[in-house]
């Protein structure tokens, strides 16, 4: 079974070897990376890719529509060991226009538990529902609120304890906010950086 994915991976291995033959023994070694990048769930955003990073050199948390809930023990286990073991120097946040977690959000429809996973975003809609209902285009309104998504991840990540302590222990840390074009396939800095106590 899956046959195919396990062919595909030893192509894979010996394609690395054959460019780099002590890749795997460094990879092995340690675990370093300065970065943790906070994602959608979406397998078009594969996320070492998009920055043209290699194994080991991106921490990756994953989830429907990019989101950092401060009540989420997945999400805070992450956080926790990315900051006070690995240190990580940047955060990133990185959502994406046309996802698929950012509409089921607000179209109304049931869908069961991810309708609890996704409420947050209900929030940030019906906070921002203003600016939202002056966008007349559908899919330029669920592109800003991906946007306005990634600006409140942002906010929880950088109020979250484990930051707010590496901060006060003089700790680099950066948080970032970014949304991914699957159109072009660039990420946009949102610049709502924050490296430090607000």
């Amino acid at each position: 079974m899956l046959d195919h994915l396990k062919a595909r991976n030893r192509a894979w291995a010996q394609r690395k070897v054959s460019v780099d033959a002590g890749f795997f023994r460094r990879l092995e070694a340690q675990q370093a990376p300065e970065y943790l990048w906070i994602g959608c769930s979406d397998s078009r955003v594969p996320a070492n890719e998009i920055v043209d990073l290699d194994p080991g050199e991106l921490f990756v948390h994953r989830n429907v529509a990019n989101l950092a809930p401060p009540q989420d023990a997945n999400y805070l286990s992450v956080l926790q060991f990315a900051v006070d073991v690995i240190k990580v120097k940047h955060i990133m946040v990185v959502g994406h226009y046309g996802c698929g977690g950012v509409a089921a959000a607000v179209d109304g429809q049931r869908r069961g538990l991810v309708d609890h996973w996704l409420h947050p975003i209900r929030e940030v809609e019906h906070e921002c529902r203003a600016e939202l209902d002056a966008i007349a285009d559908q899919r330029k309104r669920l592109d800003r609120l991906c946007e306005l998504n990634v600006m409140r991840q942002v906010r929880n990540v950088a109020s979250d304890v484990f930051v707010q302590d590496a901060w006060a222990r003089g700790q680099t840390l950066c948080v970032h906010g970014w949304v991914y074009s699957l159109a072009n396939g660039l990420v946009k800095d949102l610049n709502v950086t924050v490296c430090g106590p607000e």
